[in-house]
């Protein structure tokens, strides 16, 4: 079932920036986008960029030592969000980035939260063309451990997910 919500502008741009890695010149790559939070605006009628909630490729090593551990860090326990993480991953065979788009819906979230944000997944998932991976979490226990993600990505092929070893 359709909600009714709709996508903004801003969100199709990021996954768009996110997706395409044309080649950069330093600075661009650092203002790429690791990782971001989409929430519902205040109205709940359209998906937005949540502000503050996301980390640049320029963060990493900086202010910014494991982004996987920091981006888990990002997701309220106690309300629904989707987002994307750029993955950086290894196989036995090569190193490969995909982009997850994650739906958070944690046990702590309000009912009314997970109707809506579940009921609206579809129009967010339809803009974001050529997506391989999808998951859903419903709690910490679910995505504090890099290896279930490492599993999403590639199940026992993957090796070692943002340069640490599994």
């Amino acid at each position: 079932m359709a909600s009714g919500v709709t996508v903004s502008d801003e969100v199709i741009k990021v996954f768009n920036d996110m997706k395409v890695r044309k080649s950069s010149t330093s600075d661009e790559v650092k203002k790429r986008k690791k990782a971001v939070l989409f929430c519902l605006s205040d109205d709940k009628k359209k998906i937005v960029v949540e502000e503050g909630n996301q980390i640049l490729v320029g963060d990493i090593g900086d202010s910014v030592d494991d982004p996987y551990a920091c981006f888990v860090k990002l997701l309220p326990l106690n309300d629904c969000r989707y987002g994307l993480y750029d993955a950086t991953y290894e196989t036995k065979e090569s190193k490969k980035e995909d982009l997850v788009f994650i739906f958070w819906a944690p046990e702590g979230a309000p009912l009314k939260s997970k109707m809506i944000y579940a009921s609206s997944k579809d129009a967010i998932k339809k803009k974001f063309t050529g997506i391989k991976h999808e998951w859903q979490v419903n709690g910490l226990d679910d995505i504090q451990d890099r290896s279930t993600l490492a599993e999403k990505l590639g199940g026992n092929v993957v090796v070692s997910l943002e340069g640490r070893p599994l």
